[in-house]
């Protein structure tokens, strides 16, 4: 009976661990991508303003080379820092240090060989991928650049993800960015209003952007990794070492688990290649359209919206790059019971964040693109359906992860084969339906799916407690609506008073649409508890700051 008594003890302290963990391990991933997303965002506003009439073709141009520098991109890391990230943590979790340092070792071999063989593919391949289209090639060949280094930067980050600290990539991910924009708008003001030159040379500087914000984070992960060698090297000295594994070993073993990291991680990026690809043919077909109608529609879903539903998307991201070593760890330990827990804290916390975040900016679409890049109704409609859509994707991304985290590639991998299939079978008649919503509208069905199907393992696996998450599913949802509906009212009061046109007074309109939906929404979860699921005791702390019975 003690003996039971304290092996439960054990399971819910290590359980209770692992949420923390995961909470504090969310809350870096996430400042970190947030952050990086918003002042990838914040860019476009003097960046379009700069371009003139030619913004909409340059975020056209923009959004052709970099899906492609996407898929590259995701070659050329080859889901090895994932795959790192899961295996550091299958090996700390047995003790096994010093295998983990000589997976990093190995996995910088292979990242040097992907960063060559793909920068040099894409420069010599940029005229076939270009679509007919010669501008793209300049853009492509600058973005190899970065395929060139990026390998690196990203398998340092997968690493110290595998020992749980978040901290070196969040802030490396801010500093990438930070190092990117200062660039990218320095150049284009220099081409644009100082030489008055191309347009497309000021494009094509923008995306070499991407190889200045690399060299910045890796500056800032080996600063990490000089601060953390001292308890790396103790940790391996006090480990087990039992384990005897080849370099060559380690490198087999770890290319058959990016492997369909590399497929489904690229689960995105081929959607958005699918789109680039089939959309201005298909359009043509559906009604007379001129190219640079088409071009413009483009522009619309696949960069203008694309740059603002990515930051909440982003949200996701950051849960997904956290949950992997946890449940890495957890399956490593043949612990199911605190799979499953991680995964139930993982899809609450996820709702908990993405529907009120996704609702909010849907709620404030029409002053955020306004700000952006000027009044524009069909941008507009756009960013608030893409925002809706941003949940079918954002859940994609962390069950997704959750998958890898417990080994159910394979199952992943064809889950992922039938949502393409889906959005092939779709893009057609959805475009016919609903013309420059079409694409989004075929993504988000399929992602339906695959959620859905995704979902359903979990359940057959771990025998989910859908009926005890049903209550807070339940609260966040309605919550969410009510702060959509009263935050609407809000954006439809105030646009009756100020102009929509100016990006000035559409700035604090948004402040405004901001504040009153992230007021009702925290003051809804600490007054009905809903918080006190999802970050525990810190919500009764706010209840107090906040005067909230």
């Amino acid at each position: 009976m003690n003996d039971e008594y304290a092996n439960g003890s054990e399971s819910i302290g290590t359980n209770k661990d692992a949420k923390s963990k995961m909470l504090n391990g969310s809350a870096w991933m996430t400042v970190g991508s947030i952050t990086s997303r918003i002042l990838g965002a914040i860019y476009v506003i003097p960046w379009v303003t700069w371009f003139g009439a030619y913004s909409n073709q340059a975020n056209a141009l923009f959004a052709q080379g970099y899906n492609i520098y996407n898929i590259f991109l995701i070659i050329a890391t080859a889901g090895l820092p994932s795959a790192i990230s899961k295996m550091v943590a299958h090996y700390n979790g047995l003790n096994e240090y010093g295998v983990s340092r000589r997976l990093y070792y190995s996995s910088m071999y292979v990242a040097l060989a992907m960063g060559v063989i793909c920068a040099t593919l894409m420069t010599f391949l940029a005229p076939g991928m270009a679509n007919g289209d010669e501008n793209v090639v300049p853009v492509i060949r600058s973005l190899a650049w970065a395929v060139l280094i990026i390998p690196a930067l990203a398998m340092s980050r997968g690493f110290l993800q595998g020992y749980n600290w978040m901290a070196p990539s969040a802030i490396s991910q801010f500093v990438e960015q930070v190092f990117r924009v200062i660039y990218m708008l320095a150049a284009t003001y220099l081409i644009m209003k100082i030489q008055k030159g191309s347009w497309v040379s000021a494009v094509t500087q923008s995306t070499f952007a991407a190889f200045i914000g690399a060299l910045g984070a890796i500056a800032i992960l080996s600063w990490s990794w000089v601060s953390h060698r001292r308890e790396m090297n103790s940790l391996i000295n006090n480990g087990k070492n039992d384990l005897s594994v080849s370099t060559g070993r380690l490198i087999i073993r770890m290319i058959y688990q990016a492997i369909p990291f590399v497929v489904i991680e690229s689960g995105v990026a081929i959607f958005m290649l699918i789109d680039q690809f089939t959309f201005p043919k298909m359009l043509m077909h559906v009604g007379n359209f001129t190219h640079y109608q088409e071009t413009v529609l483009y522009a619309l879903f696949a960069f203008n919206a694309n740059k603002i539903f990515t930051i909440i998307i982003s949200l996701a991201s950051a849960m997904a790059a956290t949950v992997i070593p946890l449940l890495a760890t957890a399956r490593a330990q043949n612990d199911k019971l605190g799979m499953r827990k991680q995964i139930e804290n993982v899809l609450l916390l996820f709702y908990f964040v993405m529907i009120p975040a996704a609702l909010g900016l849907a709620a404030v679409a029409q002053p955020v693109y306004t700000v952006f890049y000027y009044y524009d109704h069909a941008g507009i409609v756009v960013l608030e359906f893409a925002a809706f859509v941003s949940i079918p994707m954002g859940l994609y991304t962390v069950a997704a992860a959750m998958m890898q985290g417990i080994s159910e590639n394979r199952r992943m991998m064809k889950y992922l084969a039938i949502g393409i299939v889906i959005k092939l079978l779709l893009q057609y008649p959805c475009i016919l339906f609903a013309q420059g919503l079409g694409p989004l509208l075929a993504t988000c069905i399929s992602m339906f799916v695959i959620d859905y199907l995704i979902l359903h393992s979990f359940n057959m696996e771990f025998n989910l407690h859908f009926y005890e998450m049903s209550k807070p599913t339940n609260q966040i949802l309605c919550f969410s609506l009510i702060m959509f509906a009263v935050t609407k009212l809000v954006m439809v009061l105030l646009g009756h008073l100020v102009s929509p046109y100016s990006r000035f007074l559409a700035f604090f309109v948004a402040m405004v649409g901001v504040a009153v939906g992230a007021g009702i929404f925290a003051f809804l979860a600490l007054k009905f508890r809903l918080a006190d699921q999802i970050i525990g005791p810190r919500s009764a702390s706010l209840r107090r700051k906040l005067h909230i019975a």
